[in-house]
């Protein structure tokens, strides 16, 4: 997509002509029935979603669920170790669904016995517990486990279970095998019996490479090596990301070891999956830990236990979880009656990929620099070397790595749902995004973890990001992420049009404050508090009385400031003043986590922040804090505390009353402070006019309360604030932690609830690498023996980070009441 259709980062290759002519011809869809009426049917809540995660998970049909609960509402399903007809049903259907997954592998239960574990990494520790390694000693070099380097996490970790027994360990890099040749002869010794196991996955959930099937028997017939030692190879193949999307056949490729996880493959039921072993390695296993159902005998009093014989029996400890393993053939079926079989899904999910591939590989910036980085070890020229899965960074058009949490909030503003980080393979993250060792342990030591947002440290990626393709994924679902990529990359500044997502609502600003029948009193506790008393219990369920349980607040303060808002005039006209000496213009707190904001003019400060900002939360059903990511419509949810009657009210205009947490809650810092000359700058960026003389998109009322900053203060140069180490406010000392990293919700009028893309990505732009606005503070030092306020108007004394110590207050300015 070169040339003029990147210059205008428009036009979307047509389907057919993003493929070589000369490449065998592959399939979309399945058959003559419609993708787009399968997905209405069986996916129907994912309209106006993209879904890229079919690598993470993918997703369950709609009639597969309705299959399997009906099931359920049908039989009778009891404990299968008991001897009764429910259990015996429940039996011999766990029996048969053993039977089903052997076939759908193409073998048979001659070859390979199934152990259902509660996932694949329940499955790989049970291989690196049981294998039968032989520890290193005076007169044994010991047993060998090697790994590929591009292995998942639960592959990696088999490592410490082997070195608890003094085994070596070897990691193994792709490139060493693919260059391999046949060793010398004296490695391939048929007297020496010592067990090695050798693992690898047929499928990279990093890039999607697959690797080759044949390693499995080269590496057991000994014409290939991981390392050169003497003895017998197993070979255990991680087919987890593999059979997702791709057929298996056991039968030609006969890994000693296989495990699987089945929600890869159907989305339902999750926390189960199996361990496929060959019937020659099986005797080999060594099982320590017995638990229920796998003894044929045992006494309580002695040390003897006589092992069931049947091998699933032998480590299946416990009652498994049947009723999700009846789950797999409602699983199986509706996957074959929907598709007809995994070799349709993988012709299907591979043109996806492919056709996404070359589109992202010919996106270019008007200078010619690509827009993303490809990280994989294939062309995407087949479905025998390459998976559905698509692996990369973003670039500006200097070349620079836009860090992969950027994107991730930019895709979920278009409702794209992405995966980002390393994906559990550091390995593979490490070979491609040029991570050395060191690297690793310096970002550890900077504070980077495994799946934070720490995405760039000195400029160079942590991580990237990953799109997947499962089997009810369309060309829509590409076109809509293509046109993500070039609407946020390709646009030129003068048409570009923005996508818009509104909540679905009809307001059109805050709920009126004379509807009386949408007003919720919240009456608190009464008990006496002393000054520097603000922890916050919760409360419980709000019902129609509207009455709230026991919150302690902070008793009546005389002189107390009005604790209505102020008049929207006045913060306006605070917006738009003079700029003189930095002093406090706006003061907020959020009461009810991710509602409306609460504006007053001066308020207590408690040692957790503004007294009660944040102390409350709406919750779904599940007790799962909800917030303007998913919910915007929160933001027309206002409370107002009057402090001296002891009671919250909230107004909420058609709007049912929620549910309230128990708990006391922790924000990133205690406040966030943002400047005006910051708004004004990115008022005047938001608002260019053009040639048409278009009004103000953004007023600047609408922008400050986007942010939902604490402290709002008028300061003289636009983002100075990122350059202070602390501030003072009166007597009151500030640390400055650092920015604020900024998500979708700056994209949410607070005022209506409705989506505007451009906030977000006009920051973006303008500050180059994080989306960074406003400054989080916590306290230096607070004397609570008595009352403290914040007030607007107060003076702010900077201290910049190059002279901390000479800005220290006088200590005749060291007073309680900040008001200046």
């Amino acid at each position: 997509m070169a040339g003029a259709a990147a210059e205008s980062g428009r036009e979307l290759w047509t389907f057919a002509g993003s493929r070589d002519p000369s490449a065998p011809r592959l399939a979309y869809g399945y058959g003559p029935g419609s993708l787009r009426e399968l997905r209405a049917r069986e996916f129907s809540r994912l309209a106006g979603t993209v879904y890229l995660d079919h690598a993470g998970a993918t997703l369950f049909s709609q009639s597969q669920l309705e299959s399997f609960t009906s099931d359920l509402m049908e039989n009778t399903y009891g404990n299968p170790h008991s001897q009764n007809i429910s259990s015996k049903l429940t039996h011999d259907t766990v029996e048969q669904v053993r039977y089903r997954i052997l076939a759908h592998f193409h073998t048979t239960a001659e070859d390979y016995t199934v152990i259902f574990t509660a996932g694949s990494t329940a499955a790989l520790k049970l291989v690196a517990e049981a294998f039968p390694w032989v520890s290193q000693g005076p007169e044994s070099s010991g047993s060998r486990f090697c790994y590929l380097t591009d292995s998942h996490t639960s592959v990696v970790g088999m490592r410490n279970v082997t070195m608890a027994i003094n085994v070596i360990s070897t990691p193994v890099r792709p490139e060493d095998l693919w260059s391999a040749e046949e060793r010398s002869a004296s490695a391939s010794n048929p007297d020496c019996q010592l067990p090695h196991l050798f693992c690898y996955p047929a499928q990279s959930n990093f890039s999607g490479v697959r690797y080759p099937l044949s390693w499995i028997e080269e590496v057991k017939s000994g014409r290939l090596h991981p390392v050169s030692t003497p003895g017998k190879w197993f070979v255990l193949l991680d087919a987890a990301s593999y059979v997702s999307t791709s057929p298996l056949d056991l039968s030609a490729h006969q890994a000693d070891f296989v495990p699987i996880s089945f929600y890869k493959i159907f989305g339902f039921p999750t926390g189960l999956g199996a361990l496929l072993v060959h019937n020659r390695a099986a005797p080999l296993l060594r099982k320590t830990y017995f638990g229920g159902g796998t003894a044929s005998a045992y006494l309580a009093g002695e040390d003897f236990y006589i092992p069931r014989q049947s091998v699933a029996q032998r480590f299946e400890d416990g009652t498994i979880s049947f009723l999700d393993v009846i789950a797999l053939k409602h699983g199986f079926d509706t996957l074959e009656r929907l598709t007809g079989g995994m070799e349709n899904i993988k012709q299907h999910t591979f043109t996806l990929a492919q056709y996404t591939y070359v589109a992202l590989s010919s996106l270019q910036y008007p200078n010619g620099a690509p827009v993303v980085r490809i990280y994989s070890d294939s062309e995407f020229s087949s479905p025998e070397v390459q998976g559905p899965i698509i692996n990369f960074n973003v670039l500006d058009d200097k070349g620079n790595i836009i860090g992969y949490s950027q994107v991730d909030k930019m895709a979920s503003l278009y409702n794209i749902h992405l995966r980002t980080g390393c994906f559990c393979n550091t390995g593979a993250c490490q070979r491609h995004l040029g991570i050395s060792n060191e690297m690793v342990r310096k970002h550890f030591q900077a504070g980077h973890v495994c799946g934070d947002n720490m995405d760039l440290i000195d400029g160079q990626p942590t991580g990237s990001v990953r799109i997947s393709f499962g089997y009810m994924s369309t060309l829509d679902d590409v076109q809509a992420f293509l046109r993500f990529i070039i609407d946020t990359r390709l646009h030129s500044s003068g048409d570009w049009p923005v996508p818009q997502a509104h909540a679905d609502t009809g307001e059109t600003g805050a709920p009126s404050a004379d509807s009386q029948a949408d007003v919720i009193p919240a009456v608190m506790g009464r008990r006496s508090l002393s000054p520097q008393e603000d922890a916050l219990t919760g409360s419980r369920v709000w019902n129609n009385s509207s009455t709230v349980n026991a919150v302690p607040v902070a008793p009546p303060v005389c002189d107390v400031a009005r604790t209505q808002p102020t008049p929207s005039e006045k913060a306006a006209g605070v917006l738009e003043g003079a700029l003189g000496p930095h002093v406090v213009t706006n003061l907020y707190l959020y009461p009810i986590k991710s509602c409306a904001a609460f504006e007053v003019t001066r308020w207590p400060v408690g040692n957790q922040g503004l007294l009660y900002d944040r102390s409350w939360m709406v919750v779904n059903h599940n007790g799962v804090c909800l917030s303007q990511k998913q919910e915007p419509r929160l933001c027309l949810i206002q409370p107002f505390i009057d402090l001296r009657q002891r009671i919250m009210v909230i107004k909420a205009k058609d709007q049912l009353p929620g549910t309230m947490a128990t708990l006391s809650l922790v924000n990133e810092a205690q406040y966030l402070l943002i400047n005006t000359s910051s708004i004004l700058e990115l008022h005047r960026q938001l608002n260019t006019s053009d040639e048409n003389g278009k009004e103000e998109l953004f007023s600047l009322k609408d922008l400050s309360l986007r942010f939902r900053a604490n402290i709002i203060i008028n300061g003289k140069r636009a983002f100075e604030e990122e350059k202070w180490d602390e501030i003072s406010i009166g007597s009151l000392r500030f640390q400055v932690l650092g920015p604020c990293h900024r998500c979708q919700m700056i994209c949410i009028d607070q005022q209506t609830g409705q989506r505007n893309q451009h906030v977000f990505q006009k920051l973006s732009e303008s500050r180059e690498t994080k989306v960074n606005f406003g400054m989080y503070l916590m306290h230096a030092s607070l004397d609570l023996s008595s009352p403290c306020f914040l007030s607007v108007g107060s003076q702010v004394l900077p201290v910049l980070k190059e002279n901390v110590e000479g800005h220290d207050l006088p200590a005749s300015e060291k007073h309680q009441d900040v008001t200046s």
